[in-house]
C-alpha cells in the first residue's frame, strides 16, 4: 500500500484539512515547525544500502530514525538528543546493530537539512475512534507531503482516504524520498563521493594530455579528504586520501616520458613527502581498528590485561594526528598542492615536447601494462623457501604498482576481462600484504612493550602483549606458506596468455603534432 503521497501544487495544508473535513470525521492533534536533517557517511554506505538515516527535531521530540529507501519502511527509532558519529556509541541494540556492519570505521556526517511545518491528524470512526493517522509535511520549496500512518484493523479506513485525495483533491504517490529532493535543492547528489578510482579514457587520447585527466581525478580525491583528514572526522579520511597520494606516486615514477623530467622529480619529492608524513597515524589508526581482533585472539583470562595498550595507541595516535594536520596546514604542503593543480591545468603544448606523448594512451597502457606484469612474474619466480621476507616485500610493492596501472587503464579494456585480472592480483596481493602487516605488526609491538615497560606498564599486559606476537609470528608464517600457492594460480600459463593476448591489442599509429 502506497503510503506517501504529493500535493498539488495549488493544495496547502488548510486546504487540504477543510476539503477533508467535509468528507469525513478528522481531529488536529498538533502544529508545529520542524527541522530535518538527513545523516550519512562521506562515501555514501547507507544510501548505497538503499537506508536512510533522519533526525527530526521539533519542540515537543527530537527523534532519529532509520528507514528502507526503497521500501518505504521504518527498521527503527529511537528518541535522542544528538546523533552519535559512530555505530558504536548508540545505545539502541537494533539501531546499533543495523548500522555497524554497514558503516563499519565511517562516522555519520549531515547531508542535507530540511526545515517545514509538520501537521498532524486523526481520521475518526463514527464512535469518534482513531482509525488512521496523518502526517502533512508542509514545505515552501516543494510540494507538500501527505505521509499516512495505518492502524491495524483499519486498512478499509486507509483505502477509502487514498481513493479520496487522489481522486478528489489530485494528490499523486511520491515518486521519490523526500531526501533525494532536499540533496537536489542544496545542490548535492547522492554518491556524490568514491573511493574507486572510476575513469573513462579515450584510447585515442594523446598520453601526456590523458595522464593529466588521471592526476587530476587523483587531486580531486586528494582535496576531497584533505579536510577529513585534518580534523580526524573518522580514519578513511586519511586512508582515501593516502591511497590518492600513492596512485599519484605510482603514475609519477611508472609513467615517465610525459611531463618534464624536472617537473617530474620536482613533484616525485613532494608526494614522497606526504607519504612519510602521513604514514604513522594511518599505522596507528589501523591498530586501534584492528584492537577487538588482536583482544579476542588472546585467551579469555588475558583479554582485560591487554586493554592498557589501546590506552598507549590511542594517546600516539591524538600526538601524530596533532602533527599531521600541522603538515597539511603548512604553507610547504599548501604551495606545492598548489602548484601540481596550476600544472595540471595548464594547456597541453600544441607541440610533443616529452618522448613518450607521441604515443596514444591505449599504446602507453599496452606497453607499461606489460612491462609491469612481467616484473611480478619474474621477481615471483625468484622467490623459494629459503628467500628472505624483504622478497617478498618488493614483490608486494611490484604488485601494487601494476595495480595503479590496471586501474588507471582499465577503462582501455574489455571490462569482464580487465576485472577477472584484477581479481587474481588482488588475492595475490591479499597473501602478500597480510605477510607484511602481520611483520610490522609484530615489530611495532615489541618497540610499544619496551616503551610501556619503561613507562611502568603492569607486567600482565607485557606478557599478554607477548602473546599477541606469538600470534602474529603464527599468522606471518601460515601467509608466507600460502604464498606459492597463490602465485602459482597467478602465474597459471592460461592466465599469462589471455592477459598477454589482452595487451596485444592494436589500435591505428597515430602521430600527434597538436593537442586537438
Amino acid at each position: 500500500m502506497q503510503l506517501q503521497f504529493d500535493f498539488p501544487s495549488n493544495l496547502n495544508a488548510d486546504k487540504f484539512i477543510e476539503l477533508l473535513s467535509s468528507q469525513t470525521s478528522i481531529e488536529l492533534t498538533g502544529r508545529h515547525y520542524t527541522l530535518s536533517t538527513y545523516y550519512d557517511t562521506f562515501d555514501w554506505r547507507l544510501y548505497r544500502n538503499d537506508n536512510a538515516c533522519e533526525m527530526v527535531r521539533s519542540k515537543s521530540t527530537s527523534l532519529l530514525s532509520l528507514k528502507h529507501l526503497k521500501k518505504d519502511t521504518l527498521i527503527a527509532s529511537t528518541e535522542l538528543k544528538d546523533v552519535p558519529a559512530f555505530s558504536h556509541q548508540f545505545t539502541s541494540d537494533i539501531i546499533r546493530n543495523h548500522l555497524a556492519p554497514l558503516l563499519e570505521m565511517r562516522a555519520l556526517l549531515p547531508v542535507c537539512t530540511l526545515d517545514y511545518e509538520c501537521v498532524y491528524l486523526n481520521v475518526l470512526n463514527s464512535d469518534n475512534k482513531t482509525v488512521l493517522r496523518l502526517v502533512i509535511q508542509q514545505h515552501e520549496l516543494f510540494n507538500s507531503r501527505l505521509i499516512l500512518q495505518p492502524i491495524k484493523g483499519y486498512d478499509k479506513s486507509a483505502e477509502h482516504i487514498i481513493t479520496l485525495i487522489t481522486k478528489e483533491f489530485d494528490c499523486i504517490p511520491a515518486k521519490q524520498p523526500t531526501l533525494l529532493i532536499a540533496l537536489k535543492l542544496q545542490g548535492r547528489k547522492p554518491n556524490d563521493y568514491s573511493s574507486k578510482l572510476s575513469l573513462n579514457l579515450d584510447p585515442y587520447m594523446r598520453a601526456d594530455i590523458a595522464v593529466k585527466h588521471i592526476y587530476s581525478h587523483l587531486l580531486k580525491a586528494i582535496k576531497d579528504n584533505e579536510q577529513g583528514t585534518i580534523a580526524d572526522t573518522d580514519s578513511e579520511f586519511l586512508h582515501d586520501f593516502r591511497v590518492a597520494v600513492r596512485r599519484t606516486r605510482s603514475g609519477i615514477s611508472q609513467l615517465k616520458g610525459l611531463i618534464p623530467d624536472s617537473t617530474n622529480a620536482y613533484f616525485s619529492e613532494f608526494f614522497s613527502w606526504l607519504g612519510q608524513v602521513t604514514g604513522n597515524t594511518r599505522d596507528l589508526d589501523v591498530y586501534l581498528l584492528d584492537f577487538d581482533t588482536y583482544k579476542h585472539s588472546l585467551p579469555d583470562s588475558m583479554q582485560a590485561d591487554i586493554d592498557p595498550l589501546y590506552e598507549f595507541l590511542l594517546l600516539k595516535q591524538k600526538a601524530a594526528q596533532k602533527e599531521l594536520a600541522q603538515h597539511l596546514r603548512s604553507s610547504h604542503y599548501l604551495t606545492k598542492i598548489s602548484e601540481w593543480e596550476q600544472f595540471l591545468k595548464e594547456q597541453a603544448p600544441t607541440t610533443v615536447i616529452t618522448p613518450n606523448a607521441k604515443l596514444s594512451i591505449q599504446e602507453l597502457a599496452n606497453q607499461r601494462i606489460l612491462k609491469s606484469y612481467k616484473k611480478v612474474l619474474r621477481s615471483g619466480n625468484e622467490i623459494t623457501e629459503h628467500s628472505p621476507s624483504e622478497a617478498l616485500h618488493d614483490l608486494r610493492k611490484l604488485c601494487k604498482k601494476l595495480r595503479y596501472l590496471l586501474e588507471f587503464f582499465q577503462s582501455l579494456y574489455p571490462e569482464e576481462h580487465i576485472k577477472a585480472f584484477i581479481k587474481n592480483l588482488k588475492e595475490l596481493q591479499e597473501v602478500l600484504g597480510n605477510f607484511q602487516d602481520y611483520a610490522v605488526q609484530e615489530h611495532a609491538l615489541k618497540v610499544f612493550s619496551v616503551e610501556m615497560l619503561n613507562n611502568n606498564t603492569h607486567a600482565n599486559t607485557i606478557l599478554a602483549m607477548g602473546v599477541l606476537v606469538q600470534n602474529l609470528d603464527k599468522l606471518r608464517i601460515e601467509a608466507r606458506n600460502e604464498f606459492a600457492e597463490r602465485f602459482t594460480e597467478f602465474k597459471h600459463e592460461d592466465k599469462q596468455q589471455a592477459f598477454e593476448a589482452l595487451l596485444s591489442k592494436k589500435i591505428r599509429p597515430t602521430t600527434f603534432n597538436s593537442s586537438s
